[in-house]
C-alpha cells in the first residue's frame, strides 16, 4: 500500500474501517455464519457456489462479501449494478473465463444492489454462472424474489440477513472503542453505559448507524483536563437524533398488510400503530388511506354505509390540510373502519357479478329493461312492460332484472352484522330469502 492509499484508508468513515475481515471478527447472522453452518463450512473450503445475501442495511451483507474475497484463494471483482452495465460485465467475464482456462483459477462477482439490474443485465451473466465462469454473489437490500428475475434467483442459494441482536451492537461499539489499529483504541474514550444502550436501541440493529453516531460523538467532543474524551447520554443524543427506521420492499409491504389486517380484524390500536410506523418510515400517506377507502367497502361495506364516508373524508383532508396536519383526520377514520362491525358482503357480491358477466357476455338485456327514449324505441317494444318503482307500495315491485339464463341468481347476501341486520329485515318484506 502506497501513501496515498494509506491517507484514503485513515479517512474512510469508521463503519468501512472497522469492517470485519474475517469470520471470527464478523457479528451477527450467527443462522447462516455461526459455527458449523453451512455458509461458514463453504466459505472456509473456498467451496461457496453463486448466492445472493438479502437483508436490511448494516447487517453485514457487503462485510460478509468482502471476507469471503479475504479468505478465498480465488479471484475476486466487485461491481455496483447501479454504476456497471453490460459491457462492464462483459470485461469481467472475459477476464474470468481467461483465469480459469490459464489458471484453473474461479472468480467471484460481488454485485452491491443487484436488484437494481434489469432482465437484460441479469441476462448477461446467466451463461457465466451455469458453466461455473463466475461464483456470483449478490448483495440487496430487496426482497430478491419481488425484486429480481426468476432465472437470477433459481440459480442462486438465499441468504437471509436479519437485523443485528442488540448485544452485537453493543459488542461492535466496544470493540470499536478499544481497536487500537481502526477505531479509538489509541485515544482515551470513554462512554458511558446508558449512552452505549442509546445507540443499541436507536440504530434499530444496523451497525453502520451505530458506528456513525459513536465517530460523530467522539470526534465533536473535546477532551477534559485529563485528556478523557467522555460520552454521557446527552452527549449519544445528540449524536443519533431519531431511530433508523428501516423500510426496503419486505418491510414495506409487510407493514402494509399488517395494517390491513389489523383495520379488518378489529384492531384500531393495531392499526394506528402501523400507519404510524409507515409513516415514520417515509411511506406516502396517499397508500395508505388508498387502502382505507378499499377496505371500508371489502371489510364493512353495508353493515356500516359511513365507513366508506369516513374514508373519502380522510383522503379529502390528506388532500386539503396536507401533512401532517391530517394525521388526525386519518386516524379518526382508521379507528371508524377499525371499530364499525365487519361484512365482506360487498366483495363477495362484486366478485359473484363480475364472474357472471365475463361467463354471460353475450346476454342481452330484456325488452322491458331497455331504453325507450330513442326513434322507433316503443315499436321495437323497448320499455314495454316494465314496471315503475314508484307507482307501487314502498316503492317496490318485483319484476325480472336480470338475463333469463340468469334469473334468480343472489349475488348479495348480507350478514347479520350492524346495518345489514336492517337491510336483511327489509329484503324479507320484499319477499328475498337470505
Amino acid at each position: 500500500m502506497d501513501l496515498f492509499e494509506n491517507n484514503i484508508k485513515n479517512n474512510a468513515p469508521l463503519a468501512d474501517r472497522m469492517r470485519p475481515r474475517t469470520l471470527d471478527e464478523f457479528y451477527g447472522q450467527d443462522h447462516i455464519v455461526g459455527k458449523g453452518r453451512l455458509l461458514r463450512r463453504a466459505i472456509e473450503a473456498d467451496k461457496l457456489t453463486s448466492s445472493i445475501f438479502y437483508g436490511p442495511p448494516g447487517t453485514g451483507k457487503t462485510t460478509l462479501a468482502y471476507i469471503i474475497a479475504n479468505t478465498t484463494g480465488a479471484a475476486f471483482v466487485k461491481l455496483n449494478a447501479v454504476t456497471s452495465g453490460v459491457k462492464d460485465v462483459r470485461e469481467v467475464l472475459e477476464s474470468a473465463e481467461n483465469r480459469l482456462r490459464l489458471h484453473q483459477l474461479p472468480t467471484y462477482l460481488l454485485l452491491d444492489e443487484c436488484h437494481r439490474w434489469n432482465k437484460a443485465q441479469s441476462d448477461s451473466i446467466l451463461p457465466a454462472i451455469e458453466k461455473g465462469i463466475i461464483r456470483f454473489i449478490g448483495s440487496t437490500t430487496e426482497n430478491p424474489m419481488i425484486a429480481m428475475t426468476n432465472a437470477i434467483v433459481s440459480r442462486c442459494r438465499l441468504f437471509q440477513f436479519f437485523p443485528l441482536k442488540p448485544e452485537d451492537i453493543k459488542n461492535v461499539l466496544t470493540a470499536t472503542i478499544s481497536d487500537t489499529e481502526r477505531g479509538f483504541g489509541t485515544q482515551n474514550v470513554s462512554v458511558d453505559e446508558d449512552a452505549l444502550d442509546h445507540w443499541v436501541n436507536l440504530s434499530n440493529g444496523d451497525a453502520r448507524t451505530a458506528l456513525n453516531a459513536l465517530e460523530l460523538a467522539v470526534l465533536t467532543t473535546e477532551a477534559d483536563k485529563d485528556g478523557v474524551i467522555h460520552i454521557d447520554l446527552v452527549t449519544a443524543e445528540e449524536s443519533i437524533q431519531k431511530r433508523a427506521l428501516r423500510c426496503d420492499d419486505r418491510d414495506y409491504y409487510d407493514m402494509l398488510s399488517a395494517f390491513c389486517k389489523s383495520l379488518r380484524g378489529s384492531s384500531s390500536e393495531g392499526a394506528l400503530f402501523w400507519f404510524a410506523r409507515l409513516i415514520e418510515a417515509g411511506v406516502d400517506p396517499r397508500i395508505i388511506v388508498r387502502r382505507m377507502i378499499a377496505h371500508a367497502s371489502e371489510d364493512v361495506g353495508m353493515a356500516n354505509p359511513s365507513a366508506l364516508i369516513q374514508a373519502v373524508a380522510a383522503m379529502q383532508a390528506l388532500e386539503f390540510n396536507g401533512f401532517p396536519e391530517a394525521r388526525l383526520n386519518i386516524s379518526q377514520a382508521i379507528i371508524f373502519i377499525s371499530e364499525s362491525p365487519k361484512s365482506n358482503s360487498v366483495l363477495m357480491a362484486m366478485e359473484s357479478a363480475f364472474s357472471d358477466a365475463q361467463n354471460s357476455f353475450q346476454a342481452e338485456v330484456m325488452p322491458h329493461l331497455r331504453y325507450s327514449h330513442v326513434r322507433g324505441g316503443k315499436e321495437m317494444g323497448n320499455g314495454i312492460g316494465y314496471k315503475y318503482a314508484h307507482d307501487y307500495p314502498d316503492s317496490f315491485v318485483e319484476q325480472q332484472y336480470l338475463p333469463d339464463d340468469l334469473n334468480g341468481r343472489q349475488y348479495y347476501h348480507p350478514s347479520n352484522q350492524g346495518y345489514e341486520q336492517k337491510l336483511k329485515e327489509l329484503r324479507a318484506k320484499r319477499g328475498k330469502k337470505d
